[in-house]
């Protein structure tokens, strides 16, 4: 049997790679039934990774990969947790209805369990479900938890992204409340700043400069958005790099 794969530093490129090394070292097990768990944890993790990259094809792959497995192996907790993520991942590729029904029945097995990570992450792909089908109610009834949940249970990794996401759907909504996008994408941009979480930064900073651009700021949209995207040295090929690339060369023009 190899050796487990040594942690790699912690930047985009190298954690794919980390990634791919860890699925092929915990696949080694599949012929060891007290070990699935092993691959039903690297699969849910690396699905995770893909569905924070915005890889949401891959996420959605391997989350199946891992629904099916759990339930070979009635792992309940296992199997929650695909189905929230997997929800997440259709969310993301415009599969609305198919993400909210998938989101709310892994959430309700997950918080079944007793669970309580990474709950407010996956709420946030649900307000964005209930959103493009223009049930803001129910987008801003999952905002509010995720905040909530946020504070109540101290998982602030991600209270740039609830901040972000609550600036999105405040644009999106029928009338507009352009303050409150505004407000909520520079909350996004000093928490992640005060975290030093450049992937989040990048995206607040991006939310903030294309509202900026669309009110004229064109000059303060660039100069927001260029020293976050030149910290990066790798990983130009994932979605947010892509995007922070062609804004900027729009933004220059």
């Amino acid at each position: 049997m190899r050796a487990p794969p040594e942690r790699p530093c912690d930047d985009i490129g190298g954690l794919n790679a980390f990634s791919r090394e860890t699925l092929s070292y915990a696949a080694d097990f599949l012929d060891r039934p007290s070990h699935a768990a092993t691959l039903m944890f690297a699969l849910n993790y690396a699905g995770m990774m893909y569905l924070c990259r915005r890889n949401h094809m891959q996420a959605t792959a391997l989350t199946a990969e891992l629904i099916a497995l759990a339930e070979e192996k009635s792992a309940v907790f296992w199997k929650a947790f695909g189905k929230m993520l997997q929800g997440s991942g259709l969310a993301m590729i415009c599969h609305a209805l198919e993400a909210i029904d998938m989101l709310t029945a892994g959430l309700a097995a997950y918080r079944a369990t007793g669970a309580k990570a990474f709950i407010p992450l996956n709420l946030l792909y649900l307000t964005r479900a209930y959103a493009e089908l223009d049930q803001f109610d129910d987008a801003w009834r999952c905002m509010c938890e995720a905040m909530t949940l946020v504070e109540a249970t101290k998982q602030g990794w991600c209270e740039a992204e609830v901040h972000r996401t609550t600036g999105d759907i405040a644009l999106m909504a029928p009338q507009p409340d352009v303050a409150k996008a505004e407000a909520s994408f520079e909350k996004a941009l000093a928490v992640a700043r005060q975290q030093q979480a450049k992937s989040w930064e990048l995206r607040a900073a991006m939310s903030l400069a294309r509202l900026w651009r669309d009110q004229g700021k064109r000059e303060e949209a660039r100069e927001l958005i260029a020293p976050v995207y030149g910290w990066f040295t790798e990983g130009f090929d994932t979605l947010d790099l892509k995007e922070a690339k062609a804004l900027l060369e729009e933004l220059a023009a």
